[in-house]
């Protein structure tokens, strides 16, 4: 119960709910123990009359009386029963909710880093099958928990009133299942924990196939793919089976219990009922009722412990992901204005995951309306240049500066919002081409979303589709060709008015007529805002005020495009190189 713990605070906010609850099932089971009481008055009202005779109106007037009682009991206990539920049901569905919200909370707070360690599929099955595991011990579990506990506080006493040595009998199998249960709940422990673990696999194994089937059916893949989740699959069915047989055991054990305590009503009641130390017949019915009314509050242990070790297991994968501390934290929330002026001293930067050195003692300056272009070959450092400005990332030596102040005492919503941020993967979300526009701004007019398009050099694409803006796109964009793709995220960028904007290879699938009016347009806008520009084509970094080349993260070469190809080296090959490939 250790990792349950987690969910204190959830009780606490509902706590008036949960207590109103409790006594509504109070209430409820008082009710419920008037029914058998109701009817064992009928049948020993039936011997009486049977044995000795007497006015049959008035006997008649007792049994509609009764009838009365025990109908009117019956309604109010299910009335107040179906109140009870709307309180720990409902409420339980609240505390999914937010859990929910607190998992993904943490999700978007979590550092880059945590998602390259990471899969997405791992991800989705904590936030929806883990959280369900969870809430049914948050629900039912508690509900069907409480309703046991009231009624074997209400029930047994009455009946140990009434009869006691009749009730000890009964109850002679409930140690019995006590031990049961304590064995079986430890194994359905472990069990569930590994269900849940291949659960994540097959999640998995399914998210990236469908992200990647494009790949799967370009290589003709179909085949090894379906085995290989057809394996995953079968795996997954037998961990599932391992915790069924397991559990199977409950309720046949239950049964055979309270069918035993069942037979020990008739035959030691029947026989104090001969020898007279029951008094009349409506006991051993009473008895009866009792004995099947604690059927099902005793066959409900065992599916309650089986309920809470899964949410046991659930929320300890859950509480590994909240205990996760992000890398990158907020300094403040304090207002620290964010200008353009971009300073690198002496920064190094190591992966953590990969343990590669990305950067190695890189110093530049970029100011106000200036244009920086980065060029290097694969695995230079270009990206991860970008990656440490919007502080994706922190530094592991030297420092960034921004507008004078440390980039990690600046306000990092403050930061962030004020950097437009074209990646090297244009992502693009399964909703309209407009509204993946104005992701860079949620209250845009529709004028500032063609406006921004124009300025991306896109608007004429999207005006030949059917539906033009309102376009639905598919997954992650598919429905658009790649460079078109990259210019609606140029446009999402564009349309946010920041102060820096940051292109990582952002022109790469677009051609030359197209590039040289996109950039034509990023220089009217960035007039007064520093811009970054990653490329490896020399076309798009020859405009540049100054231009950096990396090699194995380092400054090989710096300059402008005229100085720079004079100079013997990467830029001046690069330059005839491309111009070659032109001619």
């Amino acid at each position: 119960m250790k990792e349950l713990q987690h969910l204190n605070k959830y009780f606490k906010k509902y706590k008036w709910r949960l207590i109103l609850g409790f006594f509504i099932v109070i209430i409820a089971r008082v009710l419920a123990i008037l029914t058998p009481k109701f009817s064992g008055d009928m049948i020993k009202s039936i011997e009486d009359y049977v044995k000795n005779g007497g006015d049959y109106g008035a006997f008649k007037q007792d049994m509609l009386i009764t009838l009365l009682l025990l109908v009117g009991a019956a309604l109010l206990s299910a009335f107040f029963t179906f109140l009870m539920r709307q309180m720990f049901i409902v409420v339980s569905r609240y505390m999914e909710a937010d859990l929910k919200n607190e998992v993904y909370d943490q999700y978007q707070a979590l550092s880059l880093s945590f998602y390259k360690r990471n899969r997405t599929g791992d991800l989705m099955n904590r936030i929806s099958e883990d959280v369900s595991k969870v809430r049914m011990y948050l629900g039912p579990a508690i509900m069907y928990g409480v309703t046991t506990l009231v009624l074997f506080a209400t029930v047994i006493p009455y009946m140990y009133i009434t009869a006691p040595s009749l009730t000890l009998y009964v109850l002679i199998p409930l140690p019995i299942l006590s031990v049961a249960i304590y064995q079986l709940s430890r194994l359905i422990h472990k069990r569930s924990t590994v269900v849940q673990q291949y659960l994540s696999h097959l999640s998995t194994f399914t998210q990236e196939s469908f992200s990647g089937i494009g790949v799967i059916k370009a290589y003709g893949l179909e085949p090894q793919t379906g085995l290989k989740f057809a394996d995953l699959s079968e795996e997954n069915r037998n961990k599932n089976l391992d915790l069924v047989k397991v559990q199977a055991f409950f309720f046949p054990l239950m049964v055979a219990l309270i069918g035993a305590s069942n037979l020990l009503v008739i035959y030691i009641g029947g026989r104090q009922y001969l020898n007279g130390t029951i008094p009349d017949l409506g006991v051993i019915v009473e008895f009866l009722i009792y004995v099947n009314m604690l059927t099902w509050p005793v066959a409900s242990v065992g599916w309650i412990t089986s309920l809470v070790q899964q949410a046991e297991a659930s929320q300890k994968r859950i509480n590994e992901f909240l205990k996760e501390k992000p890398e990158i934290k907020n300094p403040t929330q304090e207002h620290t204005p964010v200008t353009g002026d971009i300073e690198f001293n002496n920064v190094t930067f190591t992966y953590s995951d990969t343990n590669i050195t990305a950067l190695k003692n890189i110093s530049f300056k970029v100011a106000v309306g200036e244009t920086l272009a980065v060029i290097g070959k694969t695995g230079s450092g270009k990206s991860t240049i970008l990656e440490l400005i919007t502080r994706l990332y922190d530094v592991t030596g030297g420092e960034i500066l921004i507008g004078g102040k440390p980039i990690k005492n600046l306000n990092l919503n403050e930061l962030r919002s004020n950097i437009g941020y074209v990646p090297q993967d244009a992502f693009l979300f399964s909703d309209s081409i407009k509204e993946n526009i104005k992701f860079g701004k949620y209250d845009a007019s529709d004028d500032e979303v063609i406006a921004s398009a124009k300025a991306a050099a896109v608007h004429t694409n999207i005006e030949g589709f059917s539906k033009g803006y309102e376009t639905i796109l598919g997954e992650r964009g598919i429905t658009l060709s790649g460079g078109q793709k990259q210019r609606v995220s140029i446009a999402r960028a564009l349309i946010k008015d920041p102060q820096i904007l940051l292109f990582d290879d952002s022109l790469s699938a677009v051609d030359t007529e197209t590039e040289e009016e996109i950039l034509s347009n990023i220089n009217k806008v960035s007039q007064h805002k520093t811009t970054i520009l990653v490329s490896h084509r020399i076309s798009s970094a020859k405009n540049a005020d100054n231009i950096i080349i990396l090699e194995d993260g380092k400054i090989i070469q710096q300059g402008k495009h005229e100085q720079l190809i004079k100079v013997d080296g990467y830029y001046k090959e690069l330059y005839e190189k491309q111009l070659e490939e032109k001619k």
